[in-house]
């Protein structure tokens, strides 16, 4: 069975769920404010959906994971 190489899109949603589930143990149990993370998290990801624009994924491009697209054509 051949195994998937991570490209930047599923590191993106893997970073993204991550996040998510911090806050929400950082909301449980240090303060209530930590729920803001998560609505940061939720507003960036909304922005991106229409803009294109994702600091993180620039930020996973540098650490040298390749896109759906480049995966796709054989540079992976």
């Amino acid at each position: 069975m051949a195994q998937k190489k991570m490209t930047a899109e599923r590191v993106l949603m893997a970073f993204a769920g991550f996040m998510v589930l911090l806050s929400v143990v950082l909301t449980w149990y240090v303060h209530p404010y930590w729920l803001w993370l998560t609505v940061f998290v939720g507003a960036n990801l909304f922005q991106s959906a229409f803009t294109g624009f994702c600091p993180a994924m620039m930020v996973i491009k540098k650490l040298g994971f390749k896109t759906e697209r480049q995966a796709a054509q054989g540079s992976l």
